[in-house]
């Protein structure tokens, strides 16, 4: 029976991020960028962003929030705060025109782990106050986060990071995963963990190494847990696609006997927010509110395909596969869960996709109006209230509950 959210005793919500946490963020970037990506480059990055940032960004800032009328704004801008609409738009230029070997510095290791830090002080913890460490073999790497390291487990969380397979990390991710945790603890269960993949990125390795290396972790997490009913998978963006090429090999490996090593299990539940599902699709649209671009994400789409059609393999590009027995053998036990924005360059096709697997297996699904692409991510460290910060995570616990999860 759950405890109720007054009760739990182990809890993780540090305050939205602030101009100053920008910053800061940026003095830890700028010797990362040095060292990783070179001066010259990293100077010519920086003036080729100042007409932007110095005219284009605010004066489409002040006419679009502020001079349109509300009929020609768009449903974002009309409910997001000042900041989050500023941030958003710096966010939407960077993905368009920041090449990924200087992206992929601003999500590492090195940058997001001594700003979280930072967080962790400015808010008044000398320490993180849930115990997390590094996990790392020869096939796979990860982070496991776990309220008590001597208890068996109750729940887990295996998770996939975002980034287009070229960025991202799970150390970027660890204060957004380290809050689900606690979230999760709040539900009601008595040891909730959750183990983060950190599988290797566009251009160091190409698919299938990814997909490997998932199905590595996940064997790690059910011998670690000893029950797959207990076990939900989840991700975002291209961490959705690798979750949900995962769900397809288990379900192969049911029908085929095929893998990469021992038969497994399918899990519980997946949690899906804002998948990309096909690599490649004429369905994918670009918005006026949100940041990805389309050609940027074909390109990095077809990076990590190996520059291969990706229609021709449905575990590189899940929305290929038209198999519909498949989809039901690599179905979790207690159905999808699917999250999006109304406004995101993915809506359509998530939207068609939502539609083939009902027809077949449990999904249930929620489009954030005016919502744009992993918002219940970025909500977490932009949004002002607790409310809108907390908003997606809690969805997934009424979404568990319903499923009668909670304990």
């Amino acid at each position: 029976m759950a405890r109720g959210p007054e009760s739990h005793d182990m809890m993780l919500l540090l305050g939205p991020v602030s101009y100053l946490d920008c910053l800061v963020f940026c003095i830890f970037l700028a010797p990362q960028l040095i060292w990783h990506v070179g001066f010259v480059e990293t100077v010519w990055c920086v003036l080729q962003a100042l007409p932007f940032f110095l005219l284009r960004l605010p004066a489409g800032y002040v006419r679009e929030r502020y001079l349109f009328p509300p009929e020609k704004q768009s449903l974002f801008v009309q409910t997001a705060t000042p900041f989050e609409d500023f941030v958003i738009r710096c966010v939407r230029y960077a993905f368009e025109h920041v090449p990924p070997n200087i992206g992929r510095v601003f999500f590492s290791k090195e940058v997001a782990l001594p700003f979280m830090q930072f967080r962790l002080l400015r808010h008044g913890y000398f320490k993180c106050p849930i115990p997390w460490r590094e996990h790392c073999e020869e096939s796979f790497r990860g982070l496991w986060m776990i309220k008590n390291p001597d208890q068996r487990p109750d729940f887990v969380l295996f998770y996939a990071h975002g980034g287009g397979f070229s960025m991202g990390s799970s150390y970027f991710y660890l204060e957004f995963l380290l809050t689900w945790l606690s979230e999760l603890d709040a539900l009601g269960y008595s040891n909730p963990v959750i183990f983060a993949l950190e599988y290797t990125l566009v251009p160091d390795a190409a698919f299938p190494t990814q997909l490997k290396e998932a199905v590595r972790g996940y064997e790690h997490v059910l011998d670690a847990v000893q029950d797959p009913s207990l076990v939900c998978v989840s991700g975002d963006s291209a961490g959705a696609t690798l979750i949900l090429s995962l769900l397809l090999h288990l379900g192969s490996q049911e029908a085929n006997g095929v893998g990469y090593g021992r038969r497994l299990p399918v899990p519980a539940l997946a949690v899906l927010i804002s998948p990309w599902v096909t690599l490649v699709s004429t369905r994918h649209q670009n918005t006026v509110s949100d940041y990805l671009d389309v050609k940027q994400l074909h390109r990095y789409g077809m990076e990590f395909a190996g520059g291969k059609m990706p229609e021709k393999e449905p575990l590189v590009s899940p929305g290929c596969c038209r198999d519909m027995n498949l989809w039901k053998q690599s179905c979790p036990s207690e159905g999808i869960y699917i999250t999006y924005g109304s406004e995101e360059v993915f809506a359509s096709e998530i939207e068609e996709f939502i539609g083939t697997l009902q027809e077949i297996i449990d999904v249930r699904s929620e489009a954030a109006v005016g919502g744009i692409h992993a918002w219940p991510v970025a909500s977490l460290f932009l949004s002002s209230n607790v409310d809108s910060r907390l908003g997606g995570l809690r969805t997934f616990n009424r979404f568990a509950s319903s499923w009668q999860l909670a304990v």
